[in-house]
């Protein structure tokens, strides 16, 4: 086969990515290991800032998230048994978007479907060859037989245990990573949220959050260990700590019920360098993740998209091959000031198993700070409805 770009991983990244090409007029093919329905079954989050949400509106998959999706003017954080709004709209001027992931990328899989595009699915044992020549080959089997595909490009939008960044060569490529020592208990409930609007909470006995994906299915999230599975955390047992965490008026409004999923995430901030080898660039998780604290998993590999996007459709519509030589500084710029913020909303909403009563004292002026300057709050809202592209 012969195309022009190779999009490996069917993600929101790679389809999106692959959407806004199609619309464009250039081909291209999305290889993904997984099957349709495992690619649907993953539940990741889904706040979405106004960048990503018009990226998607661009890419003609938007008609479910305007009419569904649960716009936010600010979120709430609770320290000391006390909340605390950030105003988004009234500091930046800007909201966010609930809507979750797993719905985003099943509309971009009904639009991709919509215009006939080739996507295989269940395509196994992908492998990337000669990335460093303007003639890269993909080889990958699947249908029982073995498929290669000559290219112009390779997008890996595959992930972080994907093929595509383990197709660099070690001496090319620079890592960066923080581990850190808990994680986050999910779980999803068919019961209306306990707030309008995402609620942070900093306890003594950990971190909790309260979210949503739509007004009657919640979710709820708990610091834990990270050696814990989730077959130590019955229901009964969630909601009797998820209670003892949260402020009385969360409490008067959480509606409990059997939980329909429940997963354990453990917490990374990792950036891989650089983001393009030859004629392979990396995008989205393949690249980099960011602690979910933030928010901004799905938001940063948008902006990747936004940037790979422009930079084929440079190099087709007017044969310039500026936009791609710049993709790995732009897209690197706004990686790090991303994970910069989920870091620090990381520090402060965790409780560190090592902190001492020093850590533990510079945690609480960070908050008092916080809520008492509006300087403050605006960079917090800032960061957290998005930077521009």
């Amino acid at each position: 086969m012969r195309t022009q770009v190779v999009i490996v991983g069917s993600g929101p990244s790679g389809l999106l990515l692959g959407q806004l090409l199609a619309k464009a007029g250039i081909d291209a093919v999305i290889l993904e290991q997984k099957s349709k329905e495992y690619v649907l079954a993953r539940i990741r989050a889904g706040v979405l800032e106004q960048g990503a949400a018009e990226l998607i509106e661009e890419a003609g998959a938007a008609g479910r998230l305007r009419k569904e999706g649960l716009v936010h003017d600010g979120t709430e954080i609770a320290f000391n048994g006390e909340r605390h709004r950030i105003d988004f709209k009234a500091l930046t001027g800007k909201t966010v978007i609930v809507y979750g992931q797993t719905e985003v990328t099943r509309d971009l899989m009904d639009a991709r479907t919509a215009i006939g595009v080739p996507t295989f699915y269940e395509a196994l044992d992908v492998s990337l060859h000669d990335i460093e020549t303007e003639k890269p080959l993909v080889r990958f089997r699947a249908n029982g037989a073995v498929h290669e595909i000559l290219c112009d490009y390779i997008a890996g939008c595959d992930g972080f245990h994907g093929v595509s960044r383990r197709s660099v060569p070690e001496d090319k490529l620079r890592t960066f990573e923080r581990v850190y020592p808990f994680g986050w208990l999910g779980i999803l409930v068919d019961k209306p949220p306990a707030s309008h609007e995402l609620v942070y909470v900093n306890h003594e006995r950990g971190f909790a959050l309260c979210s949503m994906r739509s007004k009657t299915r919640s979710r709820y999230y708990l610091q834990c260990r990270v050696d814990e599975h989730v077959e130590d955390w019955p229901d009964d047992k969630f909601w009797d700590e998820l209670t003892r965490r949260l402020d009385a008026e969360a409490l008067r409004n959480l509606q409990i019920g059997p939980s329909i999923e429940k997963s354990i995430a453990p917490l990374r901030s990792f950036v891989a360098e650089p983001m393009r080898f030859g004629n392979l660039f990396l995008a989205g998780d393949a690249a980099h993740i960011v602690p979910p604290t933030g928010a901004k998993g799905l938001n940063l590999a948008a902006s990747d998209v936004a940037y790979l996007s422009s930079a084929f459709i440079e190099r087709y519509n007017r044969n310039s091959s500026a936009g791609l030589d710049s993709y790995a500084d732009r897209a690197l710029a706004r990686v790090w000031k991303a994970e910069r913020f989920s870091w620090w909303m990381t520090q402060i909403l965790h409780r560190f198993p090592e902190a001492s009563g020093f850590d533990q004292r510079i945690q609480r002026t960070e908050f008092n700070y916080l809520f008492s300057s509006e300087a403050a709050q605006t960079a917090l809202a800032e960061n957290y409805v998005g930077l521009p592209y």
